[in-house]
């Protein structure tokens, strides 16, 4: 149970990790018509996220901070039980939690890996949160209202849900196929923005 604590609080962690912008990406190149406008560098999110895989799942819920380079999420169970701090900024992201300790990483994904020995393209989130893909090489796929809906980029293929004319979505369920057959999957549930 330990061990389940640990790798959802720090899965679902590295996950919000993405968002905060601590991490280096390439922006993709699109053509006009297709940008989004540019999201703001300084907001607040709470909602909840999910994190299933063939050994695992659990969930836990969210409150994000950005203030530019710099994050401060806090993780925790029903009726705030189990609370888990993750900062952050460049080069330097930490998580601190009473069932695992303080634990350090340059990036969100060494974290991840140091945590849970699990990996995954974390810094991509921060784009696919906003509506955007990652790097110039995603496959996109739009609704009739021109927002992506569908993106599949690095192995992951990440569907997009908005609550009616907003640009930005509320809902994003990542999976990854695995050779076994069966697959990773993170929910993120945007409550709040």
């Amino acid at each position: 149970m330990q061990l389940f604590s640990r790798f959802s609080t720090v899965l679902v962690t590295s996950g919000l990790l993405m968002l905060t912008g601590c991490q280096q990406y390439t922006k993709p190149q699109l053509p006009p018509e297709a940008q989004l406008p540019e999201a703001p560098s300084q907001f607040s999110l709470q909602g909840k996220i999910g994190v299933r895989t063939p050994q695992q799942s659990g969930s836990a819920f969210f409150t994000w901070i950005q203030q530019q380079q710099e994050f401060d999420i806090e993780l925790s169970g029903i009726l705030g039980v189990g609370k888990t701090q993750i900062t952050g900024k460049p080069g330097e992201v930490s998580l601190n939690s009473a069932k695992t300790g303080l634990i350090t990483a340059e990036t969100p994904e060494e974290l991840l890996e140091r945590a849970t020995g699990w990996q995954a393209p974390i810094t991509h989130l921060v784009s696919w949160v906003q509506a955007k893909p990652a790097t110039t090489s995603a496959e996109i796929k739009k609704d009739e209202q021109g927002r992506i809906e569908q993106l599949n980029e690095d192995g992951w293929a990440v569907s997009l849900s908005y609550n009616e004319a907003t640009l930005l979505p509320n809902k994003l369920i990542l999976k990854q196929s695995l050779e076994s057959g069966q697959e990773n999957r993170i929910t993120m549930i945007i409550q709040n923005r």
